[in-house]
């Protein structure tokens, strides 16, 4: 039998802590690997949905379906949020991601605007809406499941893993897949089939998720909680509760700022290289390779000594340095040609690394400013809100860009204000280091104010 090691007072075993944080960071990571395959291939399809005269407005209007995406995902961490509360982070899961997998392959079966005119662009960001519903779902389970089975030792790690392992994972694998299906449909076939493969892999991705989900096991803080004869899962309209709204905007500047770091540095970037830089599609398919990969290990090392020195210093010491370093990373990138691949990639990495150390020690924050009733719900709709308002900042770039040649400063002009708001939400935030337990038995009232203001109001006066 394997080790045991005590969360919250249930006691995990090494093989369901480990199976629970790889399960959460395929999971995630396969989730992403489906938005990102738009990402791989928006110059491709925005003249077959989107057809415009200017390119850049091809761009706005194909980096607009991501965005709408987007903005359903707060309603899928509602909607499967309190799906997870209610039934467990693993069936969640399943179902959510299932879904996704589904939707993505879906988008390559479309008919494009030659065939069936306005129709195709249409049926094309209905399916993003659907994509991003069922997205959004997938957070509630992920960014729960991993933190609350292991102990406290690993938890920043942990949250590192998911978020920016998802992350890197994702890109990685779908650069992968741009390379393979770039080489088997080179040139105008990819215009014709290729696009449609890229999307067909994501029920690909989904099917082997679920051969890893077979074998994971019910997070112990949420078992814990659904024993209990009055827990009842709380409900989203319960974070507008008295007390628990200053938690949820804080939380949420932080993850604005976070999340558009994200989309403007390594979910900008296949289109950066494309078309400011003018990276053929085999060289910036590797490019994207390595810049990708260099996401896991700062993930993991910023994850964990968040759980030596704390969330709180850690997200303003990330902040303070991307202010100044990723604007002028940008700038310097937009003045190398295709040939400059070596100083790319030096700077590319840079890039990369510095913006995604900003959210590693997200999800856990997350988790230790909402208790488990609530915690799913919250976590997925803070998360997804402040991605989903992020990841528009990619439309808002290619839209102030009269021509390719002025996306480098509107870029760097997004980041320095997206930065900043960053860092004002990490300074509004306290500590929450070590709450993820303290929060069940309510004796924290910056991790759960409005369970504070509850007991508070319900425990009769002392007597004179």
């Amino acid at each position: 039998m394997s080790a045991g090691v005590a969360v919250g007072g249930v006691q995990a075993t090494r093989r369901q802590m480990i199976t629970a944080g790889s399960a959460s960071t395929v999971g995630f990571a396969f989730d992403l690997f489906d938005l990102f395959i738009l990402l791989y291939v928006a110059s491709t399809i925005g003249p077959l949905f989107f057809p415009a005269e200017s390119t850049t407005l091809q761009l706005a209007a194909t980096y607009a379906s991501f965005g709408v995406s987007l903005v359903m995902r707060p309603l899928g961490g509602a909607v499967f949020g309190r799906y997870a509360d209610r039934l467990g982070r693993r069936r969640g899961m399943i179902v959510t991601i299932t879904g996704v997998g589904l939707a993505t392959a879906l988008m390559g079966a479309l008919p494009t605007y030659d065939t069936v005119g306005v129709l195709a662009p249409v049926l094309f960001v209905i399916l993003r809406l659907v994509q991003g519903l069922l997205v959004g779902g997938v957070v509630a389970s992920t960014h729960t499941l991993g933190t609350e089975t292991v102990s406290q030792r690993w938890r920043g790690l942990v949250s590192g893993l998911i978020s920016g392992g998802g992350a890197g994972l994702g890109a990685v694998i779908a650069s992968l897949v741009f390379l393979a299906v770039s080489a088997a449909f080179p040139g105008p076939a990819f215009t014709e089939w290729g696009w449609r493969v890229m999307f067909f892999t994501g029920l690909a991705a989904s099917l082997a998720s679920l051969l890893l989900f077979r074998f994971i096991e019910e997070s112990p803080l949420w078992a814990q909680a659904a024993s209990k004869p009055a827990a009842e899962p709380a409900r989203a309209r319960d974070l507008w509760a008295p007390g628990r709204r200053v938690v949820v905007l804080t939380s949420l500047a932080l993850v604005i700022g976070a999340g558009a770091q994200y989309y403007l540095t390594s979910g900008f970037l296949p289109t950066f290289l494309g078309s400011v830089n003018e990276v053929p599609a085999g060289p910036r398919g590797m490019l994207l390779v390595w810049t990708s990969l260099a996401i896991l290990p700062v993930a993991l090392l910023v994850g964990h000594l968040s759980e030596r020195f704390g969330r709180r210093p850690i997200f303003l010491a990330v902040g303070l340095v991307n202010l100044v370093a990723l604007p002028l990373l940008v700038l310097v990138m937009a003045g190398l040609g295709p040939a400059d691949t070596g100083a790319l990639l030096g700077y590319g990495l840079l890039l990369t690394v510095l913006a995604n150390a900003s959210y590693a020690a997200v999800p856990i924050y997350l988790n230790e400013r909402f208790p488990t009733r609530l915690r799913a719900t919250a976590t997925a709709l803070v998360w997804n809100g402040g991605f989903a308002l992020g990841g528009l900042s990619t439309t808002f770039v290619t839209a102030a860009s009269p021509t390719v040649a002025d996306i480098p400063s509107r870029l760097a002009l997004f980041l320095a204000g997206c930065v900043a708001v960053f860092l004002i939400g990490a300074a509004l935030s306290p500590e929450t280091r070590g709450a993820l337990e303290r929060s069940e038995a309510g004796t924290d009232a910056r991790t759960d104010p409005a369970d504070q203001a509850a007991t508070a109001t319900s425990t009769p006066a002392p007597q004179a």
